[in-house]
């Protein structure tokens, strides 16, 4: 049987979680916008209790929980809903990595297109941005700042802290794409200084088609973000659409239970990484990137094409040698390029990742596949 290690594409659901979303899909299957009558009542409850698990993952208040379909559509709002606001102020200029997901860099391209400036940071080999020179990028008309967390690719993790006491003496509003690290790795998460927070449900272990937008205020005042398309009203008018209670519920209790386990989830993951590190050091590979997630590992074995080595792996474990959400394309890692890496190693990158549901990992038998390509 083959074992499952692209937990970073998207995980399977807890089953205590898949128990409550099933029971909301057939038992209490109200609309949370109905008024008049118990199930409507019910269903509200379910997604209020949801909004507060989700905001204590990264301590904020619950009326700051914005429910969309997964990171890719928060990253939109949070992007393209301050544009009304930057061009009303003559504040545009755009602050991001060259590694950041194609949800934040494709939305941040729209608007280069429409007048604003953007300046791309590039890490080194480490893949770990150089805060400095976000510091230098820094402009009067600065309105926004993405940062990923951690690399959906590389897992390497961004200075957020840092990056948070930086921006401190500026009022650009800064936004992190959390996919990777909501309910893992929360704790930078917390800080007051970070104005958004984008989250999927399917990366930690609750159904596909959910995700949150964290719009911190600043004091009293809400974010100045402007819906970017319309219908209904819900969601404080920037979300608009029928909320789906089952999923916004199931992605509540996900975060409440990695919020209860999150240390020991993060001990066994650890344990299987070493284990990893390990195995790549005896076959002559090497890591890529620095700094990284416990729930990840990217590498390359010398001389070896990562298509070569999924072929050989595929009745092994489930792998990946780039994103899901741009596999299709058969383009070299826009994050493995902009890193500086070669075209050997970038062609010979491996991404396998995993979680606490990991229960055994067939090393031998992939030391032994991958014995037979080198």
């Amino acid at each position: 049987m083959t074992t499952y290690l692209d937990y970073n594409a998207t995980a399977p659901v807890l089953p205590e979680v898949a128990d409550l979303v099933f029971k909301l899909m057939v038992e209490e299957y109200g609309n949370a916008g109905s008024r008049t009558h118990s199930f409507g009542a019910t269903a509200k409850q379910a997604v209020e209790k949801a909004r507060r698990q989700i905001a204590d993952v990264v301590n904020a208040d619950k009326s700051e929980v914005i429910f969309t379909s997964g990171a890719t559509e928060s990253n939109n709002i949070a992007i393209l809903g301050l544009k009304e606001y930057a061009e009303k102020n003559n504040k545009k200029h755009i602050i991001t990595t060259a590694i950041e997901h194609k949800a934040v860099l494709e939305p941040i391209e729209h608007l280069a297109k429409q007048g604003f400036e953007v300046t791309y940071i590039k890490p080194d080999t480490s893949g770990v941005i150089d805060v400095e020179s976000i510091g230098k990028a820094l402009r009067e008309d600065t309105v926004l700042v993405s940062v990923m967390h951690i690399n959906n690719e590389t897992g390497c993790i961004q200075p957020i802290e840092v990056i948070c006491n930086l921006l401190k003496e500026h009022d650009a509003y800064l936004h992190v794409d959390a996919a990777q690290s909501f309910g893992k790795l929360s704790n930078e998460l917390a800080s007051n200084r970070i104005d958004f927070v984008s989250a999927s449900g399917h990366k930690l272990y609750a159904p596909k088609g959910v995700g949150a937008l964290i719009t911190r205020k600043r004091g009293f005042l809400k974010a100045p973000l402007r819906p970017v398309y319309f219908g209904g009203g819900q969601e404080k008018g920037l979300r608009p659409g029928t909320l789906p209670v089952q999923l916004i519920a199931g992605f509540g209790l996900a975060c409440e239970m990695a919020q209860k386990n999150s240390a020991h989830w993060q001990k066994h993951c650890s344990t299987i990484k070493e284990k990893f590190l390990t195995l790549i050091s005896e076959l002559g590979g090497k890591v890529i990137g620095e700094n990284t997630s416990p729930f990840v590992a990217n590498f390359y074995i010398p001389g070896v094409n990562s298509e070569a080595t999924m072929v050989m792996l595929k009745d092994v474990i489930a792998v990946s040698n780039g994103s899901a959400c741009t596999s299709s394309s058969y383009q070299p890692s826009h994050v493995l390029t902009a890193m500086g890496l070669s075209e050997d190693e970038i062609a010979g990158s491996i991404r396998v990742s995993w979680s606490h549901m990991t229960d055994e990992v067939p090393f031998d038998a992939i030391e032994d596949k991958l014995r037979m390509l080198i």
